[in-house]
């Protein structure tokens, strides 16, 4: 058990993010094995946001939720699922992506020549 005051608040801290980093990779599991047992679209739906939810929340990498996406999306496609039915956009792959705007560069607006004034 830790004697410093710092180290024991670190501990207390730890014991509270692993009960619910465990909480959400239950519910993820939970998801996941309904729509496999019944493929259904609201069940893929389910499944999706709560793997989104794990990808916001730091607790699983972009690219493995998009590899367990692209899974369950092949499992709808066996189970015979519309098209229109399972298209549910993979949120993890937005994360990253940001839309950058480009500003075209201006020209600098040129002076007219300026008759000059001649004094007689």
């Amino acid at each position: 058990m830790p004697i410093i005051k710092s180290a024991i608040k670190r501990a207390k801290q730890t014991i509270k993010r692993r009960e619910r980093n465990v909480g959400i990779k239950r519910e993820i599991k939970t998801a996941v094995n309904a729509f496999l047992a019944n493929p259904t679209a609201k069940g893929l739906s389910a499944a999706q946001s709560e793997l989104d939810t794990a990808v916001k929340k730091g607790l699983l990498k972009k690219n493995t939720v998009a590899r367990r996406m692209t899974r369950l999306a092949g499992v709808a496609k066996k189970a015979g699922l519309g098209k229109a039915e399972a298209t549910v956009a993979p949120k993890a792959a937005k994360v990253a992506k940001t839309t950058v705007k480009k500003t075209a560069a201006k020209k600098p607006a040129v002076k007219k020549a300026v008759a000059k004034k001649t004094t007689k």
